[in-house]
């Protein structure tokens, strides 16, 4: 299976750092997004040891005979556990956590591991479908109909987790298979995109952009033109 890929992050315009981090695999076996929060310093390294040690985890153990879904699990694990500990080591840490979203494509098969509300999508032909689904407070009031989809986007709790990595607690994480062929595009995110632009923008900057790495450039100053209040980083795969 070809693949090409390009990733950007960017700081936003309101924000002072970037506590995104991403990671792709120079041999098209996997690909990372995190999202930090707790503070200057702990959201930027809650996501850097989440990218640090998935990346790790899964290119020591790709020949094992684990499976990919026990790979992916077994890597979050160990992410949340490298959090834990220095959070322990850095009590001015202690709050620290990230989202993730990794997806690995292994013996011809891919699949899709995610926590929190950063998020993967895959457009087909001019069709957009998100692929996960967030972790959050809003995400389930509007699986419960409690609220809509377009409440959601103003709600004053669409920022709360109901899980990320750095938890004592960790108890869900979404791990499943993706449908992939040739001409899908895959993205993977932070929710600094995913709060300035809804699905349908996201699809047109990157169906009239002539190359992937246009149209990460084009959805970053789309979501920096929009208000650009959050990191944003998007990871773009396209299957050949």
């Amino acid at each position: 299976m070809k693949l090409t890929f390009t990733g950007l992050t960017d700081r936003g315009i309101i924000r002072s750092n970037n506590q995104d981090s991403y990671h792709c695999d120079s041999n098209n076996r996997f690909f990372i997004v995190a999202d930090g929060m707790g503070g200057h310093a702990g959201g930027e390294e809650a996501s850097r040891i989440a990218t640090q040690e998935i990346n790790s985890y899964l290119s020591t153990h790709w020949q094992s005979p684990q499976t990919t879904p026990q790979l992916l699990e077994d890597a979050l694990l160990m992410a949340n556990e490298a959090i834990l500990a220095d959070q322990q080591a850095n009590p001015q840490r202690s709050d620290m956590g990230t989202t993730v979203v990794v997806v690995a494509i292994r013996d011809n098969s891919a699949f899709c591991a995610h926590i929190g509300d950063s998020r993967i999508y895959r457009l087909r032909y001019k069709e957009i479908e998100q692929l996960t689904e967030d972790h959050t407070w809003v995400a389930k009031a509007i699986k419960m109909g409690d609220i809509s989809a377009e409440e959601a986007r103003i709600h004053p709790f669409r920022h709360v987790l109901s899980q990320c990595l750095g938890r004592e607690d960790l108890h869900q994480y979404d791990i499943s298979p993706i449908d992939i062929q040739a001409g899908d595009r895959l993205l993977l995110c932070s929710d600094g995109l995913t709060e300035e632009l809804i699905d349908t923008q996201i699809s047109e900057y990157i169906q009239n952009s002539p190359s992937l790495e246009t149209a990460a450039q084009s959805l970053v100053e789309g979501a920096k033109k929009a208000g650009g209040h959050d990191n944003i980083t998007v990871v773009l795969i396209c299957v050949e």
